[in-house]
């Protein structure tokens, strides 16, 4: 779904939660209002003085863990409880419908000063709707992961904090062409296909494949990780002379993989993905996966809590490091980079045939980058 890559990765395997995360170590924190759980036995009671800097993300993926820890991070050093924040990292559990309810719960709430909102569907109009009552009420909104239309809602946010989603999508469609040249019939799978990550994905993908490839399948499964195994099966059925599959969101491919597996199918078929679910990453050690496309989500938590903590403290210098041509077309926009990564041998892809920008890594290699930061998947 652009800043100095892996700047100030300082990571602490202790704040990598794979639930809500709240303030100063607490588990989690009502999406209105400014109460508090009780504190657990030995736990410090949050300090209620304190406003808030939400995370609110679009699903509870594997993908947010790293965010999480990456917004927590941003906590630390940049010294946010000193200045009055607390971090929370609100994950949204009931798709578009959970974010505008959270949306407006924030909106009667005394305590919360700024947050940061990977927006489930861009076509969803209410959505960028409660983000400009928001801005309206004085509350700071960035996007990170998946941002608004942006022809029609840009002014519902400041900036946007992320991939280059059609980049990305270029990139996976270009292993797609690396692998199989001659091209071929291919499904991709998707959680809400009205995303714009989703979106942009699918069009970077189509074009970076070439004509030589043909969707024969696009299924949604609408955040359901049951559903989008269901589809896997459902697109092999239909469809027998499928090529390859396409995991757009991170739970998709771990869903090809375990049908994959389930149909003795890999022999016949390539599969790459958006990326590294734990599940993934084990899938290509085990050679059921071809290529990922990974994003830095550890970035995205941790430079979305950095710009919405600037804007609070009126930091133009911090503003202006970080969005350069802010003013200019697209320099609201902030790039967290993409990682393309390959099994350790025998895979046809090269370091050239991928953007300047885009770093190559075999699996070994990641795995090492992501122990280094205490990460299981990014």
């Amino acid at each position: 779904m652009r800043f100095g890559r892996f700047a100030a990765m300082r990571l602490s395997g202790s704040l990598i939660l794979l639930g809500t995360l709240l303030g100063c170590g607490g588990d989690s924190s009502p999406p209105g209002g400014s109460s508090s759980p009780k504190p657990q036995l030995g736990e410090a009671a949050p300090n209620l003085d304190l406003k808030r800097i939400i995370v609110l993300t679009n699903g509870n993926s594997p993908f947010w863990d790293a965010g999480a820890a990456g917004a927590k991070d941003a906590e630390k050093d940049l010294n946010c409880l000193a200045d009055g924040y607390r971090v929370v990292v609100d994950r949204n559990m009931t798709k578009e419908e959970g974010q505008i309810e959270k949306l407006r719960q924030y909106a009667s709430a005394t305590d919360v000063a700024a947050i940061a909102i990977s927006v489930v569907n861009a076509k969803n109009a209410v959505i960028p709707d409660e983000m400009r009552k928001l801005q309206k009420a004085g509350i700071k909104i960035v996007t990170i992961d998946s941002d608004v239309d942006r022809e029609a809602n840009r002014d519902s946010r400041q900036f946007y904090l992320g991939t280059d989603n059609v980049v990305g999508g270029h990139e996976l469609g270009t292993a797609m062409r690396g692998l199989l040249p001659n091209g071929g019939k291919y499904a991709s799978f998707v959680g809400v296909k009205e995303a714009a990550n989703a979106q942009e994905r699918m069009a970077g993908l189509a074009a970076g494949a070439g004509d030589r490839f043909v969707q024969a399948e696009y299924l949604g499964d609408e955040i359901d990780e049951s559903v989008a195994r269901t589809n896997v099966r459902d697109a092999l059925d239909r469809n027998a002379d499928l090529v390859i599959l396409a995991g757009i969101w991170s739970y998709n491919t771990p869903a090809m993989i375990d049908i994959v597996k389930q149909l003795n199918a890999r022999e016949k078929l390539k599969l790459v993905g958006f990326d590294a679910d734990p599940p993934a990453i084990v899938g290509m050690g085990e050679g059921m996966l071809d290529a990922m496309v990974v994003q830095n989500p550890y970035q995205m938590g941790y430079q979305g809590v950095r710009i919405l903590k600037a804007l609070l403290k009126n930091d133009e210098a911090t503003v202006k490091e970080m969005f350069p041509n802010h003013g200019s077309d697209d320099g609201d926009l902030f790039d967290t980079g993409l990682k393309v990564i390959v099994p350790n041998e025998g895979s046809p892809l090269k370091p050239e045939q991928f953007g300047k920008k885009t770093e190559f890594l075999k699996l070994d290699a990641f795995k090492e980058w992501l122990t280094k930061y205490n990460l299981t998947g990014s």
